[in-house]
C-alpha cells in the first residue's frame, strides 16, 4: 500500500512541484495538498495521511504552529521545508521542538543540481520516515489487548510476585555486569553520530548529562553548513553542559561538547599530552558532510578501546565501518532502539553488524552513560 501524503505550501507552483516529483515514486501517493496551516490541521485530521510535508512561513497559521496543532491530535512525521539561511535555520530547528521529524532544503538547487538526485533523495526520505511512521502506530485498544494477553500467559504459569523477584534479580545482575565492564574500560571520550531525527534525540540526551560529566563529547550530525551554529547555540543554551560548534585546533575538555560543522569532515588527532581537533573541507564526492565514518575511525586510532560510541536515528549506515573499527579495538558501541528512532537505519546497521553491546530507548540512554562513565 503507498505512503499517503499531505502536502502544504502557500505557494501553488511549489505543491504542483513537490506533486509532480512524488506522484513519480509508486510507493507514494499524494492524497491532498494545503495552502496553509490552518487547512493543512483541518485536511490532517480528515485525511490521516502517513507524511505531511510542511512550509514554515504561510499566510493564516505558520507551519510551525500547524505542526503542533496536528501533533496534538495524531501521531504522523512531518518534514519541514526550510530555506538554507540563518533564519531558515532557527525557524527550522523550532519546527523540530514543535515535532517536526526532519527537514529538507526548499530551494532543490541546494539539495542537487540534477533532477533525478532531487526526486530520488525526496522520495527516499519520505518514503524512510513515512514507513517507520506507519510501523508505529498502533491503537492503544490493540495495545491494551496483547499486554492483557501477555500478562494472563505469564500468570498462568508463575505467581506475581516470582516474577517481579526474577525482574529484581536481572536489574542486579545488569547493574554488576555494568560495574565490571566499568572497572575493565577506562572511557576517555563519548562519540554520538546521528541523522534524521537526531536533533531532538541529542536535545534529550545533552540535556540530562551533569554540568560535570568527565568526558569530551563529540557529536556528528547530518546537517546543513548553516544549521551547525544555531544548533551548537541552542544546545549550549537549554543543557547543563557546555557545546560548541567545532573549531580546527580546539583541544578536547571534559565536559564539553564539539559538534562537526556541517559541510565539513572533522577527526580527532593526538599532539604530545593533548588531543585536538582537525575539521577541513570535505570530499565534494562524499555522501556526508560531516561523516560518522571519518570522525569515528579517527577516534578509534587515537583511543583504541576507551571509546564509548552512541548511534541514534537516521536513514543509511553511515557510521557501521567506523564503529567496526572502534569494537574491534575494544571499544564500546550501543545503539537507539527501533521504537524511539524516526528512522532506524543507522542504529539498524550497527546492530545487524554484531557490534552493540547495548539497544536502548532514547529516554534511557542518559542514564545508561551516567551510570558506566
Amino acid at each position: 500500500m503507498p505512503i499517503k501524503v499531505l502536502v502544504v505550501d502557500d505557494s501553488g507552483f511549489f505543491r504542483r512541484q513537490i506533486v509532480k516529483l512524488l506522484s513519480q515514486d509508486e510507493n507514494l501517493e499524494v492524497i491532498d495538498t494545503a495552502e496553509n496551516g490552518k487547512d493543512a490541521v483541518e485536511k490532517a485530521l480528515r485525511l490521516k495521511p502517513d507524511v505531511i510535508t510542511m512550509d514554515i512561513e504561510m499566510p493564516v497559521m505558520d507551519g510551525i504552529t500547524a505542526t503542533r496543532e496536528i501533533l496534538r491530535h495524531q501521531r504522523v512525521p512531518i518534514l519541514m521545508f526550510s530555506s538554507l539561511t540563518t533564519d531558515g535555520a532557527k525557524a527550522t530547528l523550532d519546527a523540530m521542538d514543535a515535532g517536526a521529524v526532519d527537514f529538507i532544503p526548499k530551494r532543490f538547487e541546494d539539495i542537487s543540481r540534477n533532477k533525478e538526485e532531487v526526486k530520488r533523495i525526496l522520495c527516499e526520505k519520505i518514503r524512510e520516515i513515512g514507513s517507520h511512521g506507519r510501523s508505529r502506530k498502533v491503537s492503544p485498544k490493540s495495545e491494551t489487548r496483547e499486554a492483557l494477553s501477555i500478562n494472563k500467559e505469564i500468570l498462568g504459569k508463575v505467581s506475581k510476585n516470582k516474577v517481579e523477584k526474577e525482574k529484581e534479580k536481572e536489574k542486579e545482575k545488569e547493574k554488576e555486569s555494568e560495574k565490571l565492564q566499568a572497572r575493565q574500560i577506562k572511557f576517555k571520550i563519548l562519540a554520538i553520530g546521528t541523522s534524521t531525527g537526531g536533533p531532538l534525540a541529542l536535545q534529550e540526551i545533552l540535556k540530562a548529562l551533569p554540568k560535570d560529566f568527565p568526558l569530551p563529547i563529540v557529536l556528528i550530525q547530518h546537517m546543513p553548513a548553516t544549521f551547525t551554529p544555531a544548533f551548537s547555540k541552542r544546545l549550549d543554551q537549554i543543557c547543563p553542559i557546555a557545546v560548541k560548534e567545532a573549531s580546527d585546533g580546539d583541544i578536547l575538555e571534559s565536559g564539553q561538547a564539539y559538534l562537526v560543522p556541517g559541510g565539513k569532515q572533522m577527526k580527532v588527532k593526538k599532539q604530545g599530552a593533548n588531543h585536538y581537533l582537525e575539521v577541513c573541507e570535505s570530499d565534494p564526492a562524499l555522501t556526508y558532510k560531516p561523516s560518522v565514518d571519518i570522525t569515528f575511525n579517527s577516534i578509534a586510532d587515537v583511543f583504541p578501546g576507551s571509546v564509548l560510541a552512541i548511534m541514534l536515528t537516521g536513514m543509511g549506515s553511515d557510521g557501521c565501518d567506523g564503529a567496526k573499527k572502534l569494537a574491534k579495538s575494544g571499544s564500546v558501541i550501543w545503539a537507539q532502539d527501533e521504537a524511539s528512532s524516526v528512522v532506524w537505519g543507522m542504529p539498524s546497521a550497527v546492530v545487524e553488524a554484531g557490534i552493540v553491546k547495548k539497544i536502548l530507548p532514547l529516554n534511557d540512554i542518559a542514564t545508561q552513560i551516567v551510570r558506566v562513565v
